[in-house]
């Protein structure tokens, strides 16, 4: 019988989060095994221990030897714009007069079926280079963007979140769209492409900024009857902004009431940025068990400002938290990268952001923040198997910082994680396994 897809054995250092470092201890939360082995079958983890444990299981599966390189689930990416990947570093704005000059005109090619096919293409080649396996994607306000997009995932065997972005007002009228109209795109693409294979939809309000009242309505309904969708838009990000929507909307007691007032505040809802949340959003957020996407390489270069990822964590209120990149405004595809600036905007706050609190935002965390905890984010046996080969020596720096290999113990782990945190980036990724399958490999010479 012919061998089944993503069934074989993967040799090499397994480093994966089995709790929250940010509420338990940090070893305990993270499990390593410096030479282990993972048995996959039919794209599903099967089992993991060490090499030395498991290779009588081998049998007939073909064994990858990664030896020397560290094996970590798949990187997830809570947000990010796929028709924003052309207008990346675009100078010198904020948020508001940003969209007006660069976004919006922008989107406005995705109106054309064949050209969202090349950029969505394009796309997904750079989030695996890059080691992202998992993404929740705003598409353009046209329903064949997401089309495209969808596409383009479904070749690859990706499991992907997105949706039409949904704008009645306050945008030009080559993007708008109407508050019926949103719905029954919506509605027809849920239809069309929720669960099929591993994709997954989210309606999608831009911000409150662009929708009216009653959209933001019609996008509730949409999640009462569909109750396994997601809800993805903007929250919280520029002082302006959380300014301009407390003018459009005076009855609500402020930003996050709006979404919440029009029943968009739910478990499987994510909110990106929540730089200027209050003590009190925070709460409402965690009482509601919605996610926020920390996208620190975005909040940066539009100078929106620090994310309180302390107050995100507080153990009397925690909020899900996982990292975006937030591409375009973001300024790097790389999840290694969005970590590295991560760790700065904590240091700026006076807190501290380790390697391995890292790791969790950008898997379990980030898979948490999703609802797919069942599905991804760690080697647990029945999970999916995408995962991520980073070689700690992958540049000449990486190979003077780390020219001990890979440590046998969890202390020494940890500093050379930090390394790849801050100096890694998408040259530290070897390879990116989706559902068990090599879906990418960097097999150039780095030197």
């Amino acid at each position: 019988m012919e061998r089944q897809l993503g069934t074989v054995a993967i040799r090499g250092a397994l480093l994966d989060c089995v709790g929250d470092p940010f509420y338990e201890p940090e070893f305990q939360a993270v499990r390593y095994i410096a030479d282990g082995l993972l048995l996959l079958r039919d794209g599903q983890i099967e089992a993991l221990g060490t090499y030395a444990d498991l290779v009588s299981r081998v049998g007939d599966r073909p064994l990858i030897d990664h030896s020397g390189q560290l094996i970590i689930p798949g990187l997830i990416d809570t947000h990010i714009h796929y028709p924003q990947t052309g207008m990346m570093a675009a100078y010198g704005e904020q948020l508001l007069e940003w969209l007006n000059r660069y976004t919006f005109p922008t989107e406005r090619k995705f109106a054309d079926p064949a050209y969202a096919r090349s950029v969505a293409e394009l796309f997904l080649d750079e989030l695996l280079k890059h080691g992202t396996t998992t993404a929740l994607v705003f598409a353009a306000v046209f329903p064949a963007s997401v089309d495209a997009f969808f596409e383009a995932a479904e070749a690859r065997n990706l499991r992907m979140i997105s949706g039409k972005v949904m704008m009645d007002r306050n945008a030009p009228d080559y993007l708008s769209d109407t508050a019926q109209s949103s719905y029954d795109d919506s509605k027809a693409l849920i239809e069309k492409w929720h669960g099929r294979g591993r994709l997954l939809y989210a309606v999608t309000p831009r911000f409150a900024g662009t929708s009216t009242e009653a959209q933001l309505r019609l996008a509730a309904r949409l999640l009462d009857e569909f109750p396994d969708v997601y809800l993805h838009t903007h929250l919280s990000e520029n002082v302006s902004e959380v300014t301009w929507i407390q003018e459009l909307f005076p009855q609500y007691a402020g930003y996050l009431d709006v979404y919440d007032q029009t029943g968009l505040v739910r478990e499987r809802s994510l909110f990106a940025h929540g730089v200027q949340l209050t003590d009190a959003e925070f709460q409402r957020l965690s009482e509601a068990k919605a996610a926020i996407s920390f996208c620190p390489t975005s909040n940066l270069f539009l100078g929106s400002g620090l994310f309180r990822l302390e107050q995100a964590k507080n153990p009397e209120h925690p909020v899900k938290v996982g990292l975006g990149t937030d591409v375009g405004a973001g300024t790097s595809f790389s999840l290694l990268q969005t970590t590295n600036e991560a760790y700065k905007v904590a240091q700026l706050r006076g807190q501290k952001l380790s390697a391995f609190k890292a790791l969790f935002l950008a898997t379990l965390g980030g898979a948490r923040a999703l609802c797919l905890d069942d599905k991804l984010g760690s080697f647990d046996p029945g999970k999916e198997a995408d995962f991520v080969v980073l070689n700690p020596q992958a540049t000449p720096l990486l190979a003077l910082r780390n020219e001990g290999g890979i440590p046998p113990t969890l202390d020494a782990l940890e500093d050379l994680l930090f390394s790849l945190v801050i100096l890694g980036g998408d040259r530290a990724v070897t390879a990116t396994y989706i559902m068990g399958e090599q879906a990418f490999s960097n097999v150039a010479d780095h030197g």
